[in-house]
């Protein structure tokens, strides 16, 4: 066979061996990342875009963007009471989808406090709800009137229009002062966005255990969600829910159950330790 028939099949040879190369490297990089993942700092700057969390060991509290003690400087919290078996149940409340009475009923058999964090647009739909909260001894936190990416907004005057047209809408609603507690719209921030918060009175709330619920196009099965807050459940956690989820009201009165029988109370946000160490 002559060298030009062989040249196709040197060309193909060398293009598997390189795809075969690649996939190896991309397989190795892939292990370094989850291995630099898991080999993270416990204290992060708090100037990090996105809230995240890692879980290295299951029951236990997870390692989040920015410590307590960082978090603290800015009346900032993830994580609550650790010594103690109590659990923070917080909601973010974008609109109202026909959940939040049923999520209200099983708080109410439990007596177990929440926060509701709202948006100006679940407290024009859904006043009632809203004042139902209220009067049945829940916080209700600011979430900032439009849900904006609040990281993006460095100026005080810009970022104080978002949380004080939420309050002022509370209050003409409700006929109450709106709580001091804020949570940034998708777990976005910025250390500067931490201390205009502070700047106005809030404690700024992250969490410690969250799931996927908040698609509510491709709801969880209640197996999916046990298999997540069951076994990652810890001392001091803040809990983040999103009451739009169809799963959230129908496991809620069994999850608080099992959460029971597991050793814990529900607090509320206001019993949160005023410092760490």
């Amino acid at each position: 066979m002559s060298s030009a028939h062989k040249k196709p099949w040197l060309v193909l040879s060398l293009m598997t061996a390189a795809l075969l190369a690649a996939a190896v490297f991309l397989a190795l990089w892939g292990r370094n990342e989850e291995a630099a993942s898991a080999a993270a700092p416990a204290a992060i700057p708090a100037s990090v875009g996105n809230w995240g969390l890692s879980f290295p060991t299951e029951g236990q509290a997870p390692t989040g963007n920015a410590s307590p003690a960082d978090l603290a400087k800015y009346d900032s919290y993830y994580l609550g009471d650790t010594s103690q078996k109590v659990i923070y149940l917080t909601f973010d409340c974008g609109y109202e989808n026909g959940y939040t009475g049923q999520i209200l009923d099983a708080l109410k058999k439990h007596g177990a406090p929440a926060a509701f964090f709202v948006v100006g647009h679940m407290i024009e739909s859904a006043p009632d709800i809203v004042r139902r909260m209220a009067a049945e001894g829940h916080v209700v936190g600011n979430h900032t009137f439009h849900h904006p990416d609040m990281s993006s907004i460095s100026q005080q005057d810009a970022f104080q229009k978002e949380l004080d047209s939420l309050a002022q809408l509370y209050q003409q609603t409700t006929g109450r002062p709106l709580s001091r507690f804020y949570r940034p719209p998708q777990g976005k921030y910025s250390e500067e966005n931490l201390k205009q918060a502070q700047a106005l009175g809030y404690k700024t709330i992250f969490w410690s255990l969250a799931y996927v619920d908040w698609n509510t196009d491709s709801q969880p099965t209640a197996e999916q969600a046990y298999s997540k807050l069951l076994p990652r459940i810890h001392n001091g956690a803040i809990v983040l829910l999103h009451s739009t989820s169809r799963t959230n009201a129908e496991i809620l009165d069994e999850l608080l159950t099992k959460w029971e029988n597991m050793g814990y109370t529900f607090a509320s946000l206001e019993a949160l330790p005023n410092t760490f160490t």
